[in-house]
């Protein structure tokens, strides 16, 4: 599998461009995704050992830490000033990435509880077609999504907002990071 959280060493990017901030968190949602997919493939050919139990604890802490921030930094910042605009497709898109934010959540609280025991030592468990099904519909959201947040919401959203507006959003995320 590699290193445990590989590809977190990416040029650092600071809060005072809160868009390049916003994407450099897809970059690791993504890498995040494919070390899920990796654990999963080497659960079923090796089972259970440090190296899953690793792997498991760094999904964990991403899901449960950083993605969960970035999805408010979203709802708070981004989709609100896109939904006063009047642009009913844009809205469209607005409304379809907000209802994906709450699927990956009861999502990822169902991947949760298996992941949370995949890092105990004298787990056992396999991959479940159910869960299986699950990881792919987690993980399947978070591409489309990237996608139209990428090329379509960010783009619209940072020609909306001053830079005044930018360095404010950007501060506040800072904030919500340092507790």
């Amino acid at each position: 599998m590699g290193t445990a959280l590989p590809g977190f060493d990416a040029p650092a990017v600071g809060f005072e461009q809160p868009y390049e901030m916003l994407a450099a968190c897809h970059e690791r949602v993504q890498r995040s995704l494919d070390l899920l997919g990796r654990l999963v493939d080497h659960l079923d050919d090796k089972g259970h050992d440090a190296q899953t139990r690793s792997a498991a604890a760094d999904v964990l802490r991403y899901f449960d830490i950083a993605a969960p921030l970035h999805h408010q930094d979203e709802e708070l910042h981004v989709f609100p000033l896109l939904l006063r605009r009047e642009d009913a497709p844009l809205h469209t898109v607005v409304s379809r990435l907000q209802a994906e934010h709450r699927e990956m959540e009861v999502l990822w609280a169902l991947l949760r509880v298996a992941i949370l025991r995949w890092q105990e030592p004298d787990c056992t468990d396999g991959v479940s077609a159910e869960l299986r099904a699950a990881i792919e519909r987690f993980r399947g959201i978070y591409a489309g999504h990237i996608e139209a947040e990428e090329s379509q919401v960010f783009p619209a959203a940072r020609v909306a907002m001053n830079q005044a507006k930018q360095e404010a959003m950007g501060r506040e995320m800072q904030a919500r990071r340092q507790g």
